[in-house]
């Protein structure tokens, strides 16, 4: 059974970086696509990060590519996303997700996800940028 548990949202300045902690059930960062999603208020879920477990293979949409970053521990118990020079519009509810498949070559390819098909989900962690 997978289960997905975020940390690590609050509020911060414009231009500070939080690093949000995903933490998972045994094996799920090393047999999954693993991901964060966000959703702001009166906007849909986009994509933010994706990470491949066998080639460790990162993707980022585009407004975050360059200012964030996802990874998992040594032990793959945990999935971070590093954000840095954060903006105001980077405020929204964040998502760790986990999927077999995770996006399509072509949503990667676009740079835009929105994870409707991904089966696990945690309950999510708050970012504030102002």
């Amino acid at each position: 059974h997978v289960q997905l548990v975020e940390s690590g949202g609050e509020s911060v300045q414009t231009g500070g970086s939080l690093r949000l902690s995903c933490a998972a059930s045994p094996n799920t960062i090393s047999n999954y696509v693993m991901g964060w999603f966000r959703q702001a208020p009166g906007k849909g879920r986009e994509g933010v990060a994706a990470l491949f477990p066998f080639n460790n293979q990162t993707y980022y949409t585009d407004s975050v590519k360059g200012r964030f970053s996802i990874s998992g521990d040594s032990a793959r118990t945990t999935l971070y996303l590093q954000m840095n020079s954060l903006k105001p519009e980077d405020t929204a509810m964040y998502y760790c997700a986990a999927d077999n498949e995770g996006p399509a070559p072509a949503a990667l390819v676009r740079g835009s996800w929105s994870g409707d098909t991904w089966t696990h989900w945690g309950q999510g962690t708050q970012v504030t940028v102002s």
